[in-house]
């Protein structure tokens, strides 16, 4: 165990570790794609747009999406949330991204940015909308390495959620309750659809008969520690980690408590515990890492000045999103959950872009 870091072992992991995704050998089976396909066809890259838009794959990825986002949006509807149209682009977005860029464009001699996330819009939309939600686009430039993760893509899509007036823990249960109530559509109404791709509903069955566990991140990073591996302490769990910690769990969990200067300047710092942010991801059983991630927002403009000046931020870029904090954004929280890794989780897939039909790959031009 790494010095100086306290570990409970009571946490998270229950049971052996389930089978995370599938590769290789078993891809005919599971696809109905010939194994000279999947040669040409594995998780490492996308094979010819027209053979991958034609695959029995694709589809059947495609009718589950359909029908997780009919389900996401029925219950966050039934649950008082208004959906708004995200914008597509602005003079700043999210710089949150761990180690992405955002895309410059032109616009009417302006650098305006590509949304990476439109976090800053759900809180400024919070007066109108105290309950609201978006499917939202975004684009980040994923450093090219990335590209064999599996866990990347440049274009994906986010379940977006902000609740005013909401704790954290307001927002961990609305996010826990919205991924049970999808999986729980998508086993019902699209079996045959899992069966064609090879995945056993019963890898849902703790997911879906028991609470999810909380890991706070010093106590995550000390198990990893005690696994012989590296893991920063004032840094985000890197992907190696995160991937380990989830195929010891039987059903998702959550990470809490990543320390100031991990994550955005908008995850609220606890006020109880310097230091330490009032925030969460929530983490797929398995092998697929993380689904969600969200937190409490800081809302005190001077709170959110010299946060931003502490991340190297330039407030000046902000001006749009500070003169609505100095008016006064409402407290809240929220998440945003991946669209596309929560189709790959569902379905069992190796890569985000077997379950995209438009895959952009980062450091792959691709149509």
């Amino acid at each position: 165990m790494r010095p100086g870091v306290k570990m409970n072992h009571t946490a998270v992991m229950h049971g052996p570790a389930p089978a995370g995704p599938h590769t290789g050998a078993d891809t005919e089976a599971r696809t109905g794609v010939s194994t000279t396909d999947a040669a040409a066809d594995g998780p490492a890259g996308p094979p010819d747009p027209a053979r991958h838009l034609a695959s029995p794959r694709l589809r059947s990825a495609m009718l589950v999406q359909q029908e997780a986002l009919a389900a996401a949006r029925d219950h966050l509807r039934g649950l008082g949330f208004v959906e708004l149209l995200p914008p597509l682009l602005g003079p700043v977005t999210d710089p949150g991204g761990r180690g992405a860029k955002a895309l410059d464009v032109d616009y009417y001699g302006r650098r305006y940015k590509l949304m990476t996330s439109a976090i800053l819009y759900k809180q400024a939309s919070l007066h109108g909308f105290p309950k609201l939600f978006y499917v939202a686009p975004n684009v980040r430039v994923e450093p090219p390495e990335t590209a064999s993760t599996g866990r990347h893509l440049v274009e994906f899509h986010q379940i977006d959620v902000e609740i005013a007036g909401a704790s954290r823990e307001d927002a961990m249960d609305t996010a826990a309750g919205l991924l049970r109530h999808v999986v729980e559509h998508v086993v019902e109404r699209v079996p045959d659809e899992l069966a064609a791709l090879g995945r056993d509903p019963g890898f849902f069955s703790a997911l879906r008969s028991a609470p999810f566990d909380r890991l706070p991140h010093a106590e995550a990073v000390a198990r990893l520690w005690d696994d012989g591996r590296a893991q920063n302490p004032d840094a985000e769990i890197d992907w190696a980690g995160e991937e380990t910690l989830s195929r010891a769990a039987d059903r998702p969990f959550f990470i809490t408590d990543y320390p100031k200067g991990s994550r955005g300047f908008y995850d609220r710092e606890d006020p109880e515990r310097p230091g330490s942010l009032r925030n969460f991801d929530l983490i797929a059983h398995g092998g697929f890492g993380e689904l969600v991630s969200g937190s409490e927002r800081e809302a005190d403009y001077a709170t959110i000045v010299t946060r931003m000046r502490e991340s190297g931020e330039n407030p000046a870029k902000y001006a749009w999103y500070l003169d609505a904090a100095r008016e006064g954004l409402p407290a809240s929280a929220g998440f945003g959950m991946g669209l596309q890794r929560l189709v790959r989780f569902l379905t069992g897939l190796d890569a985000l872009w077997q379950v995209t039909a438009y895959p952009k790959l980062p450091g792959v031009i691709a149509p």
